[in-house]
Order: structure tokens, then C-alpha cells, then sequence
């Protein structure tokens, strides 16, 4: 979705657990609520906060997550380490997010939650998105798009449609990007979704063909739904986007206004994953202005929290959770097996017992006549 990280980011999707929408009417829940249901409510509560205070939807996540410890609610254990894993992506945190996914996705898969399932590979393969290792995130990227279409859930249909669009632009394959982004907008607009996403991104065709114009056009009409939604974190994505094509089209001024509307944006929400690309920009103008001190120090900032986001002991991180998921998969198939060997031995033994009562059967069969036979030898020989 946004030209920050050098790369599209896909959407995170978080797993709804229940109808309530308004956080109003989501307050006045939590007052009655109890056992799973609060930890259902708190999770919503962060779901409609994500987006506006993500510092408070992470203290309602938390105090979901305790509950539901506490009370063996494994759905929501899962929900709300989903819902902790998107709160440490959006900050900048990529090991941990991925280490709460993977808790999560193990648990959906015990609970055979095809919506949790595909939710976390979802954002498993945005992780890896995010990483550039793109045979991985292709790879979960497309067994999450297959579920939500066996589930028929539209809402993620078109999220994972907008994502495979990311792939393929992070990949330069443009026509493939624009077809996922058109086909994701249509069906938003179809199913009256209010869906920002695939224009936002259209834009960022136009950003890597250097049409820094039609580029910041569709940012703006992004911008402008985002702020319809009241969805600051996609404000925050989408004033970054504008930010830096006014500062590629060699335009400082509007550039420095949005970018410094985004950092305040970003110290707002803790969204650190946004903040290195908004430096680099800032020291380039800085450079470019002639303010050659000012713009040194704000591109060492850059370069140390860009090294802390995206470096080599994150990546080592992420190296470990991957071998932990390959290793919860092998065990997964290792049980299967077991079980297959379990019923075929079942099935072994229960061959021999029908051979052995057949023998058994038979032999008493046999005992039977003998002495039916020997009573009228008995008989016959009888003076």
C-alpha cells in the first residue's frame, strides 16, 4: 500500500469474532460481559481502535490475551495473539509479530478455524512481504486466498486480491498488479465497501513509473476516503505516500508538510514501521536545502532505526520462527502418520482376532461332530 518501505504492503487483516461494530456500543458490553465473552468483546475493541488509537487497542488486546489464559479460551488465545502480532507489525517489530502469528495460527489450526487459518497466513505472507522473501509470502499469500474463497467472505476476498496486487508490483510485474488492484476495487464498490486500499495503490504504479502526478492524485483520493473512514493508520500511509512523490517531483514544500504531518502521525500511534522512510526523505530535502548539518544527524536516525527494524538480527529472528512453523507442520504430519499407524495396526489386530476366533470356531466346530460322532459309534456298538 505504501512507497515506505520500498515496497507494497499488504493488508493486515485482523479476525472478527463477533458482530458488534461501534465502539460506544462495544463499552457498554464490556460492563456485563464475562468469560469468553469479554475476551471476545476486548478483542473487538481493539479491532475499532486499531485503526484510530493503537495504543489503547493494545492495552484491550492485552487484557484479552490474560483473560483468556486464565479461563483455556483457546479462540480467543488465538485472536489476541493475531491481534498483538498486527500491533507489533505496525511498530516496526517484525520477529515478534511473526512469533504471535505463528502461536496463532497453530491454535486456529487445532481448532480447524478456516477464517483464523487463512487471516494468519494472510499476514504471515506480509511479514515475509515485508522482508522480500517473495517465494513465502506467494506461497502463504495464496493458500490465505483460497480459503476466504471457500469461505466466500468477500471482505477478505478483495483484501487478498488487493495483496496478491502488492506482490506483484514488489515483483515489477505491473499489468498483473493493475488487473488485482481494478478487480479489488470493482468488487469493493459491488459489495458497497468503502475500500481505499487498490487506489492507493494504483497510485503506487504510477510512483514507480515516475508519474509522480497521477501518482499523488490517487494518493489523495485515498487520503481522502481514509479520512472518511477515520482510519488513521491508513491517513498515516497515505500522507507518507503524498509526502514523497511531492518530494521525487522536486517539490520540498508540500513534501515537508505532509512528511511532518506523518511523523507527528506516527509518534501518535507508536507506528515506527512508517518513520524510516519518512527520515530518509526529510534528510534529502534537508540535503537539498543546503542544511547539510541537520540533514547528517536525521540521516543517521534514519540509518539506526532502519537497521533496527529491518536488519540482520531481525532477519535472524524471522529465521527462527519460520523453522519453528516448518517444525510444528512436521509434527503435524509425523502425528497424522502415527494416527494412519494406530488405525492400521487397530486393523492388523483386529484381522488376527477374526483369523484366530475363526480357527478357534472352527476347531469347536470340529470338536462337536467328533463327539457327536463318537456318542453314535457309542450307540452302535451297544449289545
Amino acid at each position: 500500500m505504501s512507497a515506505k518501505f520500498n515496497t507494497a504492503i499488504f493488508v493486515v487483516l485482523l479476525v472478527s469474532l463477533s458482530g458488534f461494530a461501534q465502539n460506544d456500543s462495544l463499552m457498554v458490553v464490556l460492563d456485563t460481559a464475562q468469560a469468553e465473552y469479554k475476551v471476545k468483546t476486548l478483542n473487538e475493541l481493539f479491532r475499532a481502535n486499531m485503526q484510530s488509537d493503537p495504543v489503547k487497542a493494545l492495552s484491550y488486546t492485552r487484557e484479552a490475551l490474560g483473560l483468556a489464559l486464565e479461563i483455556n479460551d483457546r479462540k480467543g488465545i488465538a485472536a489476541s495473539y493475531n491481534n498483538l502480532g498486527v500491533a507489533y507489525r505496525n511498530q516496526g517489530a517484525f520477529d515478534k509479530a511473526l512469533e504471535y502469528y505463528i502461536k496463532a495460527l497453530g491454535i486456529f489450526e487445532e481448532l480447524n478455524n478456516v477464517e483464523g487459518v487463512a487471516t494468519l497466513k494472510n499476514n504471515i505472507a506480509n511479514i515475509y512481504s515485508v522482508k522480500k522473501e517473495y517465494g513465502q509470502a506467494l506461497r502463504y499469500l495464496e493458500e490465505s486466498y483460497e480459503l476466504f474463497v471457500q469461505a466466500g467472505d468477500q471482505e477478505k476476498i478483495i483484501g487478498s486480491m488487493n495483496n496478491l496486487g502488492n506482490l506483484n508490483l514488489d515483483l515489477q510485474l505491473y499489468e498483473k498488479a493493475l488487473k488485482n488492484y481494478s478487480q479489488a476495487y470493482q468488487l469493493s464498490q459491488q459489495h458497497g465497501i468503502n475500500f481505499p486500499d487498490p487506489v492507493n495503490n494504483i497510485g503506487n504504479i504510477y510512483f514507480r513509473q515516475g508519474n509522480y502526478q497521477k501518482a499523488i492524485e490517487n494518493y489523495m483520493k485515498a487520503l481522502e476516503i481514509e479520512r472518511a473512514n477515520n482510519n488513521r493508520i491508513g491517513i498515516l500511509n497515505s500522507v507518507t505516500n503524498i509526502g514523497i512523490a511531492f518530494a521525487k517531483a522536486g517539490q520540498p514544500k508540500p513534501a515537508t508538510q505532509y512528511l511532518d504531518e506523518a511523523e507527528k502521525l506516527v509518534d501518535e500511534m507508536q507506528a515506527y514501521s512508517f518513520l524510516p522512510a519518512i527520515l530518509k526523505l526529510k534528510s534529502e530535502i534537508l540535503f537539498k536545502e543546503g542544511n547539510s548539518k541537520d540533514a547528517y544527524l536525521t540521516f543517521i536516525e534514519y540509518d539506526s532505526l532502519r537497521e533496527r527494524i529491518y536488519g540482520e538480527e531481525s532477519t535472524r529472528k524471522i529465521v527462527q520462527m519460520e523453522l519453528v512453523l516448518d517444525f510444528q507442520e512436521k509434527e503435524k504430519e509425523i502425528d497424522m502418520l502415527k494416527k494412519e499407524g494406530e488405525i492400521q495396526n487397530l486393523q492388523l489386530r483386529n484381522s488376527r482376532l477374526f483369523i484366530v476366533m475363526m480357527i478357534l470356531g472352527g476347531l469347536i466346530i470340529i470338536g462337536v461332530i467328533n463327539l457327536y460322532f463318537m456318542g453314535n459309534k457309542k450307540r452302535l456298538i451297544r449289545p
